[in-house]
């Protein structure tokens, strides 16, 4: 029910002494047999409550924007009915984020507000968009009015978070600021429908996607054991970062045509997630094995026609990663210390903290 953060806040306002907070993370470590920097917790839910106020907010938002639809009668998406959604977030954080501090409603909130935001823009431009910029506007000026759209979104989640402080606000912020940058390259070099362009765009998105990691990894090194919001803000981009690295890295090798790809294409699928794997362990992060599990499991499913298991290359694909990913969870920390182990020592130290021998022992017995 408690989350790190909520811990950590319990002893900066001295409701429980510093003592009290690290004997209770011990007691609970020994009841998992895990240490909690290794669990990779954050906070998502403080009680049912949390769930039925989501609900609750869902369905006022909701109505609001369909308010607001209807009262600027147009056709598409209503930049009214977008900016009633972002104005009511805001206000229901106001108390819900601010004032009661709940975890997934605050979320909720968050993404309501910058979709608002972000609607709204491309509201006006749906309506005013061939007034302003003609029937045929030039393709880089449509990538540079793109830009301006994910950065205005940019300096409204940066001005939410000042405010109310929701982790997952920062991923979102960072996530608009590349968007920005992208376009911004784009509307410089021109766009086109040609493979060439699209392939620029996948590495661009992939550049993103790494600058995204070396964000997260920033924020990691600053809460080492886990125990403060940084880590949960760090948990966030982590899982933006995921995606960003491993699509493009797949869809250059062909694993998202949608046709059979070659053994050698399949078998570097594999190995390149083996090398995710390692780097997982080695920050204490899963966030890069969840987001490139559909590609491997493509890959695998094609290793395992090519080979004549044509009937059961599903169900041999699926027992396969299965067993492999629930082995990795149930002997994490040892692996995690033999990874880290090999590492330079300036690596190493700047890393999340692995568990004392004693815990892994106690997880190997």
């Amino acid at each position: 029910m408690y989350s790190e953060t909520d811990i950590q806040t319990a002893v900066d306002d001295g409701a429980i002494s510093a003592e009290a907070a690290a004997a209770l993370r011990a007691h609970v470590a020994t009841l998992r047999e895990t240490p909690a920097v290794d669990e990779e917790s954050f906070r998502l839910l403080t009680g049912f409550n949390d769930i039925f106020v989501s609900i609750a907010a869902a369905i006022l938002l909701l109505a609001v924007g369909w308010i607001g639809q209807s009262l600027w009668n147009i056709d598409g998406p209503s930049p009214l009915g977008a900016a009633f959604v972002a104005a009511t977030a805001w206000m229901l954080a106001e108390y819900f984020t601010r004032e009661r501090r709940m975890a997934l409603p605050s979320i909720v909130l968050m993404l309501a507000f910058s979709a608002g935001i972000l609607f709204t823009q491309i509201g006006l431009l749906a309506v005013y968009g061939e007034a302003w910029l003609g029937a045929n506007p030039d393709p880089r000026l449509v990538s540079a009015i793109g830009g301006g759209v994910a950065l205005v979104t940019a300096g409204a989640t940066w001005l939410h978070w000042k405010r109310f402080m929701v982790p997952i606000t920062v991923a979102v912020g960072a996530g608009a600021l590349a968007a920005t940058a992208i376009a911004v390259v784009m509307a410089i070099i021109g766009v086109s429908d040609s493979e060439a362009t699209k392939t620029l765009l996948l590495g661009l998105v992939f550049v993103a996607g790494l600058g995204m990691f070396a964000l997260a990894m920033r924020w990691d090194m600053s809460d080492k054991t886990r125990q403060t919001r940084r880590s949960d803000v760090a948990f966030w981009l982590h899982l933006l970062a995921a995606p960003m690295i491993a699509h493009p890295l797949f869809t250059l090798l062909g694993v998202t045509d949608g046709g059979a790809i070659s053994i050698g294409a399949a078998l570097l699928v594999v190995a390149i997630y083996v090398a995710m794997g390692v780097i997982a362990l080695a920050i204490d992060r899963r966030a890069l094995l969840v987001s490139a599990l559909a590609y491997v499991l493509y890959a695998l499913t094609e290793l395992f026609r090519e080979f004549g298991a044509v009937e059961l290359n599903v169900a041999l694909t699926a027992l396969v990663i299965g067993s492999a990913l629930l082995l990795l969870s149930a002997f994490w920390q040892n692996a995690r210390a033999r990874v880290v182990a090999m590492l330079p020592g300036g690596v190493s130290q700047r890393l999340p903290v692995i568990a004392a021998p004693a815990t892994i022992a106690r997880v190997t017995a």
